[in-house]
């Protein structure tokens, strides 16, 4: 579970530095092509992410998760790959793309990661706002086209810092 989420938290932050915006971001929703059960997801909080430019164009991210009543924190440092708007971490096995909605502030991050010789593919949708619909159905959009079953969907509970995930349909 701690690899999903880090998946999911790697896959938001890609874009920020490629538009060179730097600052807070929220976590709208995210997905996977893969199951995610109630029981196995407890209770998960994340605080919104901070992002670092680092030289050569790396990223440094970090982010809380609040999993089973313990604070994680979470500092990932994503490589700049050769190819343009792609970021690596975790020694080549996660990959991170970018998607611009056409919603002002508002991006999906698309990513491939490798957990125990399984793919999982994972969409995030991130924004400067704390709420906004016309977003979340682009996102849903976006995830139904690769696939994604609509009960993958996780759409957080924006709380002061803090934001708490629940399962949706």
């Amino acid at each position: 579970m701690k690899a999903l989420l880090l998946s999911f938290g790697l896959s938001l932050v890609v874009a920020l530095c490629l538009l060179q915006v730097s600052g807070t971001w929220y976590v709208k929703a995210t997905a996977s092509d893969k199951e995610i059960p109630d029981k196995k997801l407890g209770s998960v909080s994340v605080t919104p992410m901070t992002i670092k430019t680092l030289e050569e164009g790396n990223l440094e991210v970090k982010f809380t998760v609040l999993y089973n009543g313990e604070c994680l924190q979470i500092d990932i440092l994503l490589e700049k790959t050769e190819k343009p708007g792609q970021y690596s971490a975790f020694w080549d096995t996660n990959l991170m793309y970018i998607y611009e909605l056409p919603v002002m502030d508002h991006y999906i991050f698309y990513s491939e990661c490798q957990i125990f010789e399984q793919k999982v593919y994972a969409g995030e949708l991130i924004g400067r706002t704390l709420e906004n619909h016309e977003a979340l159905e682009e996102f849903k959009k976006f995830v139904q086209q690769k696939g994604f079953p609509p009960e993958n969907i996780i759409v957080p509970e924006q709380r002061g810092k803090q934001v708490t995930l629940e399962i949706t349909s």
